[in-house]
């Protein structure tokens, strides 16, 4: 009896062993199987990245371009100003120069008078 019951037990063994090698196994599938997703989620957000990093770079360049074309009116507009307020000064210099020169041919003629108190 020793005997059957000795290999009744072992049978017990082989069957409950024999589960635990099936439930390693599908852990090892379902493992892959996760791992297989993961990778194509990642490769799916590499391209949308990708995506992504050519657009921001196609903004970039034309805010660049809008940029440079704000500042090029900026700079002809402050080149204009400029050549106006030099011509300006240059009139009121002139217009000054010519006062002055009037003022001092009459000087001895409308000279202040200071009045003694």
């Amino acid at each position: 009896m020793e005997k059957e019951h000795l290999e009744i037990l072992l049978e017990d063994i082989q069957g409950k062993f024999e589960l635990v090698l099936d439930g390693h196994e599908s852990i090892r599938k379902e493992i892959r199987d996760t791992r297989e997703e993961l990778n194509e989620k990642h490769e799916h957000a590499i391209l949308l990245i990708d995506g992504l990093s050519k657009k921001i770079e196609g903004v970039e360049a034309r805010l660049d371009k809008k940029i440079d074309g704000v500042e090029a009116r900026l700079d002809k507009k402050i080149d204009d100003v400029k050549t106006i307020l030099e011509k300006k000064i240059d009139d009121v210099a002139v217009d000054l120069a010519a006062h002055r020169a009037d003022t001092e041919t009459h000087g001895k003629a409308y000279q202040v008078s200071k009045s003694k108190k």
